[in-house]
């Protein structure tokens, strides 16, 4: 969205039918379709698309549900560009087909219009606790009670979505979208027990004894990694995920507009170059941020945000300031006027070297976004958890996702660091494998290692 007259428009407006029915067309049906082998969950792309070409939505969200619980989701946030339309055969005269758009169109169709009547599932496989309410742990639990397991969510927010509904800025994922899937598995039969921290008080031992045959946490990562600066300590000074968070609860009712740090006019420069810095960047536009400027390390090539991200954010005014690498905050007191870097130098081995050579960004606020790592409340040796030397979960192959404590699972962000929605639920749908091959063993063997 880029701002006219006061308003946003659209960057990337969902199909109309007409639209869908003549973008579906232009599948060329390839006998070995290079675009599912860029899909992570490996979605059967042709045939929903071949659907939909036909007008048979309702078929078409089908076949995305055999692979996916979040279509509506994965639509709209997946970096599509590096993965199935990356890999479109047509991408090579870069007029690939524009998969996204069509699997959220099918999602959106399909609730619009409650195409899909969910049948009753008997839930006799056993029971199963879920920790955290991200991509990770919404697809396991989908999953989980696709297969008659009975599942329950544990959330600390008072409302379940994780990242999806608290990090992902609402330009970028509705959050009526968010809580229309979640319903989706409400449906399912899946509870969700919201404002409930699992730790000191109700921890992995109490919910073991509350019969639970198997535990997944994913809790995914929620320490900022810290980027040390000579005096980083001014309250100028913010993390990103912070920021969008408190944005999301400020429009939730939660919090005043007070507690949101970054102001109308204030100077913002926002330090990183991955999808949460141009979250981040695009969020202070939208909160009427005089001028919003990324500052990063190493070059444009570099980046790690999906190009689409990149390219709205400097639509929309965000300027970026590469090979500068954050040394220390100017300001006096508890003010902040700038952030002090050391130019970079870029060489043909992709190695940067410092250049002796330094500037000042102007900037009243500085937005730290250089990544997460886990939070080991419930994760560790002291809760019979191995992690490794950074605090990721070290999980088993066989059964696969099973940590070092038996019948605890654990997978997405907490295992394997940071990365995209779709790839969270990648790693989530090959626990399901693991946590029922250990639940069929426990029940017709017992004990299991």
């Amino acid at each position: 969205m880029t701002e006219e007259s006061g308003k946003y428009v659209e960057f990337d407006k969902d199909y109309t039918m007409e639209e869908a029915l003549a973008e579906a067309k232009r599948c060329l049906n390839c006998a070995k379709p290079l675009c599912r082998t860029g899909c992570p969950i490996e979605n059967e792309i042709p045939r929903f698309i071949h659907a939909i070409a036909s007008g048979n939505f309702g078929e078409a969200n089908d076949i995305i549900g055999e692979r996916s619980n979040l279509p509506a989701i994965c639509g709209r946030v997946c970096p599509r560009e590096k993965q199935c339309e990356g890999h479109c055969i047509l991408n090579r005269a870069k007029k690939p087909i524009n998969i996204g758009k069509l699997e959220r169109f099918a999602a959106d169709f399909e609730s619009n219009h409650g195409l899909r009547k969910l049948k009753p599932i008997i839930k006799d496989q056993g029971k199963i606790a879920v920790i955290g309410s991200g991509p990770a742990g919404l697809t396991v639990a989908g999953d989980m009670a696709k297969l008659g397991y009975e599942v329950t969510i544990f959330e600390k927010q008072e409302e379940p979505g994780g990242i999806l509904l608290y990090g992902i800025p609402a330009f970028r994922l509705g959050k009526d979208v968010v809580r229309r899937e979640i319903n989706r598995l409400k449906q399912l039969g899946v509870t969700f027990e919201c404002n409930t921290a699992i730790g000191p008080e109700r921890n992995l031992d109490s919910l073991m004894a509350e019969g639970y045959d198997a535990i997944f946490i994913a809790i995914g990562t929620h320490v900022p990694i810290p980027l040390p600066m000579e005096n980083d300590e001014k309250p100028g000074v913010l993390q990103a995920m912070a920021l969008l968070t408190a944005v999301q609860l400020y429009k939730n009712g939660r919090l005043g507009e007070e507690s949101i740090a970054v102001k109308p006019g204030d100077r913002v420069i926002v330090i990183g170059a991955g999808n949460v810095a141009m979250d981040a960047a695009r969020t202070c536009v939208r909160l009427g941020a005089k001028s919003v400027s990324v500052a990063y390390r190493r070059g444009e090539a570099n980046m790690s945000a999906n190009p689409s991200e990149y390219e709205e954010a400097k639509e929309e005014g965000v300027t970026f300031n590469f090979f500068r690498a954050p040394i220390g905050v100017e300001g006096e007191g508890d003010e902040v006027t700038g952030l002090r870097c050391e130019i970079q130098e870029g060489h043909e081995d992709g190695s940067i070297t410092g250049t002796g050579t330094y500037d000042i960004l102007p900037a009243d606020k500085i937005i730290i976004a250089i990544g997460q790592k886990p939070n080991t409340s419930i994760v560790g040796p002291e809760n019979g958890i191995d992690v490794d030397n950074n605090g990721y979960v070290i999980t088993r192959e066989m059964p696969y996702g099973m940590t070092s404590r038996k019948g605890v699972f654990a997978g997405g962000d907490i295992v394997h660091k940071p990365a995209t929605v779709v790839l969270a639920m990648r790693a989530a749908k090959k626990v399901v494998e693991g946590m029922v091959n250990y639940c069929e063993a426990k029940k017709f063997l017992g004990d299991v290692q």
